[in-house]
């Protein structure tokens, strides 16, 4: 009968065995996790329950023929990840024969109750090489007390004795905050309770092999301490943050695209080719002669041929036009000069295109820059002499187009200069 009950346990076993093999995920909890988060990100109880064989050992193992039924209970509090204490409820019978003179005695052993406190360490939790295990070994050992009703034809004993559980074996994630329990527990008490006499050593021992699951207790959106690796936490961290990190950066890569797309469009279409001041993209007549003078829109100006008298008004106005250093202010002695040229712009009803340029001394934009500036400040003081703002245009070509040399102070404060076109 008993070896039936082994037998039937064994293909049960096996059975659970399979199906668990065949159908195991991988259910490491690790979502919303961080490497070095508190413990209240998991859920660190669990409520175990088993159903095995009982057995009484004289040595590691179970003695053929008296197998009987055992059940067991814990609850658990899981300190980390791979460490945890259990509190254990065990029960059932363990039966025996003992001999004496000759006469053999049935000897049944009732637990009714057992309780202890185990601390049990999981070995794939902490191991590198395991960190996606979804078979996890275990091993665990406490103390406790053991209540005992030793029936026998000759007694009925009553006792409680301490007693030390250690057990071994396996767990398997078969669902989100549920372990398949699979293990082996070897029992030492402190005396004998089987009834015999004349033992060589002062303490019992029993088995208990058994099956059973582990239930996660708590919120179901917090994941289950008992399945998570603080490895796979940390590399689904750095995973996560690499993902992010690559994300933002092909965003930024994708946008300096475009932004340099649109820069190469843009200068593109500000190079000045035919170098008249006049940008491609405004010049409606590319290719003009170099030192041609163009209008605004890149055409040449019409000659006009300038009395003598006008030619000097002209002439003096660039001669004596000056600016504060590195300025678009003009001087106050330039004004008169440039009075008279507004007075022949608004008299003649001419035309005039203002070229603005410096010397080498800076960078190129900024040159550029105070080229423009001060052109445009030569216009602004001929517009409030009363010119017509639509009758000047103006251009600041930098340091391009130089009419001295500037490596020697004169030839860089020639370069320095506005030049004027009547047309």
């Amino acid at each position: 009968m008993k070896a039936k009950l082994f037998t039937k346990f064994s293909a049960v076993l096996a059975t659970v065995l399979s199906i668990t093999s065949v159908h195991a995920q991988d259910f490491s909890t690790i979502e919303g996790t961080t490497p070095l988060g508190p413990s209240s990100q998991y859920r660190t109880w669990s409520l175990g329950v088993n159903l095995g064989l009982l057995s009484q050992a004289a040595k590691f193992g179970f003695k053929d023929g008296d197998l009987n039924l055992g059940y067991s209970a814990y609850l658990k509090k899981h300190l980390t990840p791979a460490f945890g204490l259990k509190l254990q409820y065990l029960g059932g019978k363990i039966s025996d024969v003992s001999s004496n003179s000759g006469t053999s005695t049935n000897i049944d052993t009732k637990l009714p109750w057992s309780i202890a406190l185990s601390g049990e360490y999981t070995i794939a939790n902490v191991n590198w090489r395991l960190f996606n295990a979804k078979v996890k070994p275990y091993v665990a050992a406490g103390i406790g007390a053991v209540n005992l009703n030793t029936v026998s034809s000759s007694s009925d004993e009553k006792q409680t004795r301490m007693f030390v559980p250690v057990d071994a074996g396996f767990k398997f994630a078969i669902a989100k905050g549920v372990n398949l329990d699979l293990g082996y527990q070897l029992n030492w008490t402190n005396d004998y309770f089987d009834g015999k006499t004349g033992h060589t050593f002062e303490y019992d021992l029993f088995s208990y092999i058994h099956a059973g699951l582990e239930f996660a207790l708590g919120p179901k959106e917090k994941p289950f301490m008992a399945n998570s690796n603080p490895v796979a936490t940390l590399v689904n961290d750095y995973t996560r943050k690499y993902d992010e990190l690559k994300a933002e950066r092909d965003a930024l890569l994708a946008s300096n695209k475009a932004v340099q797309a649109q820069m190469e469009a843009l200068t593109k279409g500000l190079k000045d080719d035919d170098g008249d001041g006049v940008a491609n993209m405004y010049d409606k007549c590319p290719n003009t002669p170099a030192g041609t003078k163009v209008d605004g829109a890149g055409c040449p100006l019409p000659e006009l041929k300038l009395p003598e008298s006008e030619q000097k008004i002209v002439v003096e106005a660039v001669k004596n036009l000056e600016f504060d250093f590195n300025k678009a202010t003009i001087r106050s002695s330039s004004y008169s000069y440039l009075d008279k040229l507004a007075e022949l712009i608004k008299h003649k009803n001419y035309n005039l295109k203002l070229d603005g340029y410096t010397d080498n001394v800076g960078t190129a934009d900024v040159n550029r820059r105070l080229s423009k500036e001060r052109a445009e400040a030569v216009k602004a003081y001929l517009v409030s002499k009363g010119v017509a703002a639509s009758k000047i245009t103006t251009a600041g070509h930098g340091m391009s187009n130089p009419i001295a040399s500037n490596s020697t102070e004169e030839g860089r404060q020639q370069n320095r200069r506005v030049e004027f076109t009547l047309y």
